[in-house]
């Protein structure tokens, strides 16, 4: 099989190589295999060879692109091909409530002081969880729930009409923050979300037009750490 490709000048390719891509509900592997080119019938596949990182960068080469060197900034915590992690300390945010049933009504577009925040973007999903501590977290500081409606138990984000990047680098975070806290808070999916005496309810309206820090005492402390979360890994409601 022979491609004539014109880009400024006449380039003629032929099929040397394919590369088989398998996958399962959870992971995925890739196989390369050289291109027999036979006499009469179709070209054959010849025997798997495994994918090395030296193929990759050829290609990658070959095809005139490559990785974007990015300078990480102090806030990063991890980052990735398609993955970046960040935490934000404890600051005063607006935030927007449109419930069915006409909860948090009085708080919508309040001002409220946040706790400190540990932000994942992976393969274009947002997922969050919250800091004891007002300071850069470790691989080993152990997090917390965000007592924040739209999120799961594992922490994503329920994006609903929110606004997101298509990018998962440096450049993308203020836009990622902007998008989620510029959206709604509309519904609770997971159950009791502060130790705060009054719930959910009770916290929020004691921190509406505050200036005091938000009260880390009332977090959920979960036993998954920081590394953990980079990984994908989960760790349930420790009350």
């Amino acid at each position: 099989m022979e491609i004539h490709l014109s880009i400024g000048q006449n380039h003629c390719f032929e099929l040397r190589e394919a590369l088989l891509v398998y996958r399962d509900r959870q992971s995925s592997f890739i196989t390369r295999h050289d291109v027999l080119v036979q006499k009469s019938g179709p070209p054959t596949l010849g025997p798997a060879q495994p994918l090395t990182l030296a193929f990759v960068e050829s290609l990658m080469r070959s095809l005139g692109g490559s990785v974007q060197a990015e300078v990480l900034p102090a806030n990063i915590l991890a980052k990735a091909d398609r993955m970046i992690v960040w935490w934000t300390p404890g600051r005063r945010r607006q935030m927007f409530y449109e419930n069915a049933e006409g909860k948090m009504a009085d708080l919508n577009g309040g001002i409220f002081p946040q706790p400190p925040l540990v932000w994942k973007v992976a393969s274009g999903e947002l997922s969050i969880r919250a800091l004891s501590v007002n300071k850069r977290p470790q691989a080993t500081t152990t997090l917390a729930v965000v007592p924040f409606w739209n999120l799961s138990d594992d922490g994503r984000v329920c994006t609903g009409t929110m606004r997101r990047p298509d990018s998962a680098t440096v450049a993308a975070i203020p836009a990622w923050e902007r998008g989620f806290y510029e959206s709604a808070f509309t519904h609770a999916n997971v159950g009791r979300l502060t130790r705060h005496e009054g719930g959910f309810e009770g916290l929020w309206e004691s921190l509406k037009g505050k200036r005091r820090r938000f009260p880390t005492e009332s977090l959920f402390q979960l036993p998954q750490t920081v590394e953990q979360f980079v990984r994908g890994e989960q760790g349930n409601h420790a009350h």
